[in-house]
């Protein structure tokens, strides 16, 4: 029988596919904003969103650290949104994980833009010296209307800002940007200022994942009613639209999510005509580009 982690969790527990080796540490449950009208990862009663009790984050790491010791590599802070945690609370959960974790050489959170902007850069900047190195923005798009349409509660400009502020800290920056979050209708400019919004920031990291909706679409269209689903092929034209526009100097993309049919990863500017071929060769032949099959989408 595997240990039992002494850390409590409330399902469902989420987070980046990249942090699938590390030690999930909830600081705080539910996501503080929880009005996007296309996610559904903390629509769960019991996700309601607050702040865990600063002793039992504490003492979770702890006994961790009593458990495990330098076998910790990788902490991610969940769950939506850990940054939205005063400063000075978050330094006592990043000095207690460098004390009883000390193989850690990595910890990251999700962060809402709109949790930054009663941070500081100075703030930013003691969270990197303590220990916090990447940040997972799901920007979703670059695009006012549609981050309007879909309750996002952010903008170009605010996430924007929340982008330089993590740059200018030195923590690295995983952008997420949605394929298909605009439907038919605002494809092309969804795409266009995400390209635009990413070509400004210039983040470290950028990926895409494909709008899905497991539980259904009720909830989205409540909001945007003349929202459809992209087909396939309207997924890789808006992909194409969005390549295209980048201008970036050294950024690592990724576009390997379970939800995406077309697999691409890249470092762009390098890749970009690579990357660009593949999604021309699924456009004009999707039959021959090695697509996910639709069982292994998991949605």
């Amino acid at each position: 029988m595997p240990p039992v982690i002494p850390i409590r969790y409330t399902e469902p527990v989420y987070r980046p596919p990249s942090e699938a080796e590390s030690l999930i540490l909830p600081v705080t449950d539910g996501c503080s904003w929880n009005h996007c009208t296309f996610c559904e990862m903390y629509t769960a009663p019991q996700k309601r969103f607050r702040a865990r009790d600063e002793a039992e984050v504490l003492e979770s790491i702890e006994r961790v650290g009593e458990r495990w010791g330098r076998g910790v590599r990788r902490v991610f802070l969940a769950d939506g949104d850990a940054l939205v945690v005063p400063t000075r609370r978050l330094l006592r959960v990043l000095e207690a994980i460098r004390a009883h974790l000390p193989g850690v050489r990595r910890i990251s959170s999700y962060c809402l833009p709109r949790n930054l902007r009663r941070k500081s850069v100075d703030e930013l900047r003691e969270l990197a010296a303590a220990g916090l190195v990447m940040a997972y923005v799901g920007a979703e798009s670059g695009d006012d209307e549609v981050l309007e349409r879909v309750h996002k509660g952010e903008t170009f400009a605010s996430t924007l800002d929340a982008l330089n502020k993590l740059g200018e800290a030195g923590i690295t920056r995983s952008v997420m940007i949605l394929n298909g979050l605009a439907g038919p209708e605002l494809s092309l400019r969804h795409a266009e200022n995400s390209a635009r919004l990413a070509n400004a920031a210039q983040p470290e990291y950028l990926a895409t994942l494909v709008v899905s909706f497991p539980l259904g679409e009720q909830r989205f269209r409540s909001d945007f009613p003349d929202w459809r689903p992209l087909s396939q092929g309207q997924l890789f034209v808006e992909m194409q639209h969005f390549l295209e526009r980048l201008e970036l100097r050294r950024t690592v993309f990724r576009s390997d999510h379970a939800s995406n049919w077309l697999v691409l990863k890249g470092t762009l500017s390098a890749d970009k005509k690579r990357l660009l071929d593949q999604v021309h060769a699924a456009i004009a032949h999707p039959e021959g580009a090695h697509l996910r099959p639709a069982w292994a989408r998991g949605l």
